[in-house]
């Protein structure tokens, strides 16, 4: 059986590359072109080794390798997080369980690198307990800019989870894309749980006749800032207030925020 691959990245040419590289080794190749295709994609596993950007649209690289992770914890999947950005986000590339960490460079450099790689693990002569090791084609520094950058989003994240009640973000097609802590808490599931799922179907039956009426109004009201309802999750009164999400002129969905009440 061959060697399932799964190739996530936003820029386009790039998993191309990377998806002809590895289907030359004889690998099964599965592409994804952003967070949110690559965690439809995860269904299509097991696979035996994930490829991942860090900084995508919608959902994160991060939050992404996390939820691969924990989806197929009795796998020997091997992750490698590959980005431009890699050497300012070696923190957070530990706490996501990365094998291998990969700066993005000249592309014949990066093949000689990856192919040296993939030999190595075929011949089992670098095992997972090897891993955490920091590959780079050629020498990279810290850049000031990336740097500041990771730092400004950073401090985005910490003030959006230090808000005193959850925040779920929903695509347009009304399929969660981002939840914090406390919302994850407040619906009592996991990440894995939420991410990619249609907003409606994380609440009972009962309550999702009150949740669309509520998307419905903010979308076809522009002049509707914000809609509050209560709802029941398993026997817990939760109270939401539903806005849209705005970008400029551009709607891309809606943001809903999360608060447990006493019933």
């Amino acid at each position: 059986m061959p060697i399932r691959a799964l190739v996530v990245d936003n820029d386009f040419f790039f998993v191309e590359f990377l998806g002809e590289l590895l289907e030359k080794r004889g690998y099964s190749v599965t592409k994804a072109y952003d967070g949110k295709e690559g965690l439809r994609k995860l269904e299509n596993g097991p696979f035996d080794i994930l490829f991942s950007d860090l900084i995508m649209p919608k959902v994160d690289g991060i939050q992404f390798m996390k939820v691969a992770r924990k989806k197929f914890p009795d796998t020997t999947l091997r992750i490698i997080a590959v980005s431009g950005s890699v050497v300012e986000q070696m923190d957070e590339l530990t706490d996501a369980e990365v094998d291998w960490f990969m700066a993005k460079g000249p592309l014949d450099q990066m093949e000689d690198q990856i192919n040296e790689l993939l030999d190595q693990m075929e011949k089992g002569v670098v095992s997972r307990e090897d891993g955490n090791k920091f590959l780079e084609p050629g020498v990279l520094y810290p850049r000031q800019v990336t740097a500041e950058l990771i730092d400004t989003l950073n401090f985005q994240k910490a003030i959006i989870e230090s808000i005193g009640f959850g925040v779920l973000v929903v695509d347009r097609d009304a399929r969660v894309i981002n939840a914090t802590s406390q919302a994850v808490e407040i619906l009592n599931a996991s990440p894995g749980d939420i991410l990619n799922r249609h907003i409606v179907s994380l609440f009972p039956p009962t309550e999702r006749g009150y949740l669309i009426d509520a998307l419905k109004a903010v979308a076809q009201n522009l002049k509707l800032k914000k809609v509050h309802l209560s709802v029941l999750l398993d026997s817990r009164g939760s109270c939401l207030t539903v806005s849209l999400l705005r970008m400029g002129e551009h709607i891309a969905g809606w943001i809903i925020c999360m608060e447990e009440a006493e019933l």
